[in-house]
């Protein structure tokens, strides 16, 4: 790998609630951006089968995960829900030689991404709980009781919420896949910045 130096690009990694809308604002945001090579939204490791309604990953087994992971081929792997996921190592190259990557993330991954990386954006996607309450509902995974439980835990603090920006995916996917679209342009080489009302501090 190239040596981290002026070139060194940065690290986007998307943060939210299930039910915020993340991998929606994401999959906006890579077709506005379809075409930057400078541009690369990172496709993750999965310990579970290809899902056409879900998140496009690479589905791998638990054994070979575990293989995977002690070859260090991933730069931030972690556990949830009973599933492995992993962030390919190989982005390494990208964004030290300049580029941009954009990772959906955990909030539990961050301590490896900060460590690996030396520019580290942190975007959390936000919605008002009424929309949460009610995209969660509509997938008819969880009772409303189990709704309201989780919407009422709190978000813990996590590395790198000092200088997170949230987009608000309250309203249409539009304007929330724009803003993070646009976010992503203002670093790079030669951008200028214009923020938008759509992006605001969650602290």
């Amino acid at each position: 790998m190239g040596g981290v130096g002026p070139a060194t690009g940065t690290l986007f990694a998307v943060v939210g609630r299930s039910g915020a809308g993340k991998d929606s604002v994401m999959n906006h945001a890579r077709a506005a951006l379809a075409g930057d090579k400078r541009v690369l939204f990172v496709r993750r490791v999965i310990s579970r089968p290809a899902d056409s309604q879900g998140e496009d990953h690479e589905p791998v087994t638990e054994d070979r995960f575990r293989r995977l992971l002690a070859k260090d081929a991933f730069c931030a792997a972690w556990q949830a829900h009973g599933l492995h996921y992993g962030i390919p190592a190989a982005i390494l190259d990208h964004v030290e030689t300049g580029g941009i990557a954009i990772v959906n993330g955990s909030r539990q991954a961050l301590d490896r991404l900060f460590d690996r990386f030396p520019h580290v954006q942190v975007v959390e996607i936000v919605a008002d709980p009424d929309v949460i309450a009610a995209r969660l509902a509509a997938r008819g995974r969880e009772t409303a009781d189990q709704i309201a439980g989780r919407l009422r835990r709190s978000v813990p603090a996590y590395r790198g919420a000092d200088t997170a920006i949230a987009i608000d995916n309250s309203g249409p996917l539009a304007v929330a896949g724009d803003a993070l679209a646009d976010l992503i342009r203002t670093h790079l080489p030669g951008a200028v910045v214009r923020p938008r009302p759509a992006l605001t501090n969650p602290g």
